[in-house]
Parts: structure tokens; C-alpha cells; sequence
């Protein structure tokens, strides 16, 4: 079965977040169409980005002229010029892509956003900053909040369950998370079912409600 064609995407704004999402989504595989005002940070981006221009999103005419409203999905990564990523985020809902991601500096930028048509919007240091609060206040080894009150961590098997399959463990009923996967010394990650017995070294990934995942993280 021939792989789906990945739809192109247009980034605006190459700051450092920008830039580092136009690259990666280049290497993936994905056609991107970056643009920022400076022409000096285009020019430094010309070689490592297939199309990268210099232009001003918050003027229509010029998204018109470069073709914008034709993408699917765009996202506005400025941060620093509010009134821009404002303007530009506008911009785009009149070109009517469907789907639209921005950034925001902080949660009353976040909700203008949001109210002027963004469909999407992340606050990329807030969320690393609370990532890392859980990781250094913790036991975890990662932690990945996937909604407003559900998590996912990678952390270490509590001491009381270590040699016991999960069926007699009973960790869902006891303490309301579901173990999704194991990984054991010098093997890769495996789904984790009722016979899995875990080991002291093992690594597993937790699903769950955030207090629930943070409290089984601490029994360690």
C-alpha cells in the first residue's frame, strides 16, 4: 500500500521554536513553506529549508500572492510581537485554513487566540516548564500531560508489585491507572498485558488521571 502524502504546511515566524519545527518537519518528510520579515534569518534558513521566504504575514495580499490559502494547516510560531502573531492568526482564519496552530507567550494570548479562529494553540515553555517540575519534584522518568487531567509517565515499578503478573497486582482497581507497556534491562518497549510479571530494573509506561499517576509514581 502506496504511504499517504503527507499535506504541506506553512510556518510563520523563525524564531527559534519556528525554525526548529520547519527543520523537523522537513526531515519527516513534510513540504514546508517557511516565512518570516527578517531577511537576514531567511537567508541563514535558504539552505537547510527547500522554501523559505521573506515576507509579511500579517498583510493579506502578500499571504494571497505566496499562495497560502491553499495549505491545509499552518502554524503561527511567533512569539515575542504579540500584535503580530494576533494579526497573522487573523490573517489566516480569513484564508480560511482548516487547520490552524499557534503559539502563544501566555494563557491571555492564549485565549485571544483561540477566539480569533486558531484551532489549536500550545504555550511551549509553560508546558516544558511543568514538564520538568514533575520530572525534578518526582520519580519519574518522563512525563507527558496529553490532557487537562490525564498523563502519561515513564517511570519505574513500585516495589510491591515487582515479581507479581499484573492480573494479581490489580493496579487499575487499586490505584485507577493502567500499565500500557514494559520495557526490561537490554530489551525494547513491549505492551504489557494481565501475565506480565514485572522487575526490579524494568522500565513501564503509566496512563491515567495526572494526581493518580503522580501518587503511583511516588510509592517507589
Amino acid at each position: 500500500m502506496a504511504e499517504r502524502k503527507k499535506d504541506p504546511v506553512v510556518v510563520i515566524g523563525m524564531g527559534r521554536f519556528g525554525s526548529a519545527l520547519a527543520l523537523e518537519l522537513a526531515r519527516r518528510g513534510t513540504e514546508v513553506l517557511a516565512i518570516d520579515h527578517r531577511a537576514k534569518i531567511v537567508q541563514t534558513l535558504s539552505g537547510r529549508l527547500t522554501h523559505v521566504v521573506t515576507a509579511d504575514a500579517t498583510d493579506l495580499e502578500a499571504l494571497r500572492e505566496l499562495g497560502v490559502g491553499e495549505f491545509r494547516r499552518a502554524v503561527v510560531a511567533i512569539g515575542g510581537d504579540l500584535e503580530a502573531s494576533i494579526l497573522t492568526t487573523s490573517m489566516l482564519t480569513e484564508l480560511e485554513i482548516p487547520d490552524i496552530w499557534a503559539k502563544a507567550v501566555t494563557h491571555q494570548h492564549k485565549r485571544i487566540l483561540e477566539r480569533i479562529g486558531a484551532h489549536r494553540v500550545v504555550l511551549p515553555e509553560n508546558d516544558m516548564g511543568e514538564r520538568v517540575a514533575h520530572l525534578v519534584s518526582g520519580s519519574m522518568l518522563d512525563y507527558i500531560e496529553i490532557d487537562e487531567d490525564f498523563a502519561l509517565i515513564k517511570t519505574h515499578p513500585p516495589r510491591d508489585i515487582v515479581g507479581m503478573s499484573l492480573g494479581e497486582t490489580r493496579v487499575r482497581s487499586k490505584h485507577g491507572v493502567t500499565v500500557v507497556s514494559v520495557k526490561s534491562v537490554g530489551e525494547r518497549f513491549t505492551y504489557a498485558t494481565a501475565d506480565t510479571v514485572l522487575q526490579y530494573g524494568d522500565v513501564i509506561l503509566i496512563a491515567g488521571p495526572i494526581d493518580k499517576v503522580e501518587r503511583f509514581a511516588e510509592r517507589l
